[in-house]
């Protein structure tokens, strides 16, 4: 089944895109110059949303579409990982690359973290500590330093058996992919703060339906005590029913729209429903996929493996703007991040995200991967640039 285009804004063109016999080398571009026009550069509300009030604004991206491209009322039998998605809200598909590729990327992770030159060392412990790493958050998220384009995150991104998925998942080769984080979380973190359950989905409770799949693929073992992903199991199913009874809930801070922190309440209701949290384990090379209305959150190791995941989460290119293109190239080509969604995104906040070292800005933080991609032509093809340039 094919996905529903994009309702609004340009529709993408399928053929006619250039095609490269070289590889794209990320590390000869110099045309990240000019920056979007400011206006780009704001948030986006839709005609229909600039009348609903959000109690204390966030960044608010624009509407997508919902997707067709699962059957949802349980009457369709696949056979594969979307029949988790359907039941549970997510899945694990086994082996999307092979143990030996996930164990490469570990190294090539743990090399990164070693070359900042600030004393970690891989077999080392005592090393697991602020001093000797970048700054991390204590959720394990990294999202400065540029490693939303460093080497290995892209050559996750590019994995032949990852992006496979997706091409079935949406039943098309015409693809976005993420300019998301990593999470390294290094076991035995005393120098940080517990990480205490922070059920959220990122999905606007003002735009129910299937819009999104998030991902990761996971790069180390994955047990009960090595961290990772807790989902509300069937907390999808019950989302729109949920925002409908919260709907005049007041809500703090959030980054963007695309946001929902649940409180008491709501974890309160969704227990009374009879809905269990699951931890997610898996194993190297596995891609772990889930529903953006699912309720989730993430918990650290508690044993000593060090829990390394690549953010990974793609989209028909139909269900992009063009304004998404023309800024997905600017931040592609100045080598910027953004949230999970490949469509309908928002670019990080430098001003929240910039790690601190003592109180002042990280000095070992330019924004700039050490380690530029080259991309093949199908990995270049999931910036949208070919797409967009197709369009002139």
């Amino acid at each position: 089944m094919e996905p529903k285009s994009a309702r609004r804004g340009q529709q993408i063109v399928r053929s006619g895109i250039p095609a490269t016999s070289e590889p794209h080398d990320f590390a000869a571009d110099d045309r990240g110059s000019t920056p979007l026009p400011l206006q780009l550069l704001h948030t986006r509300t839709s005609p229909a949303q600039a009348t609903m009030p959000i109690p204390n604004p966030a960044n608010t991206t624009h509407d997508t579409p919902e997707l067709d491209c699962i059957d949802f009322s349980g009457k369709t039998v696949y056979g594969d990982f979307r029949d988790d998605i359907v039941r549970d809200g997510f899945a694990v598909v086994k082996n999307a690359l092979s143990p030996e590729r996930a164990q490469h990327y570990v190294q090539e992770i743990h090399q990164w973290l070693e070359d900042f030159g600030l004393g970690y060392k891989r077999d080392d412990p005592s090393t697991i500590k602020e001093e000797c790493l970048p700054i991390i958050h204590q959720k394990g998220l990294l999202q400065a330093y540029g490693i939303p384009h460093e080497s290995f995150t892209w050559g996750v991104r590019s994995e032949p058996g990852v992006i496979g998925v997706f091409e079935k998942l949406f039943n098309t080769e015409d693809l976005l992919v993420s300019f998301d984080a990593v999470n390294v979380s290094l076991p035995n973190r005393r120098d940080l703060p517990p990480v205490k359950p922070w059920a959220h989905q990122d999905q606007d409770p003002l735009r129910p339906g299937f819009r999104c799949i998030q991902g990761f693929v996971n790069l180390n073992p994955c047990g009960d005590n090595d961290g990772g992903l807790m989902v509300l199991k069937g907390g999808h199913l019950v989302s729109k029913e949920y925002h409908e009874a919260f709907k005049n809930e007041e809500q703090e801070f959030r980054w963007t729209n695309e946001m929902y922190l649940f409180k008491d309440t709501g974890l309160k209701w969704l227990e009374e429903k009879g809905l269990e949290w699951v931890k997610v384990n898996c194993g190297p090379g596995d891609l772990v996929l889930w529903d953006s209305r699912a309720p989730h959150y993430n918990v650290a190791p508690t044993g000593d493996m060090a829990r390394f995941v690549v953010y990974t989460a793609y989209a028909p290119v139909s269900t992009a703007t063009k304004e998404d293109l023309i800024q997905k190239k600017w931040l592609f080509e100045n080598t910027k991040g953004h949230s999970h969604w490949p469509q309908g995104f928002q670019p990080f906040v430098e001003q929240f995200i910039a790690p601190k070292r003592n109180g002042e800005l990280d000095p070992h933080n330019n924004w700039t991967p050490r380690q530029k991609p080259v991309l093949s032509e199908r990995a270049f093809k999931l910036t949208g640039i070919p797409y967009l340039e197709a369009m002139s």
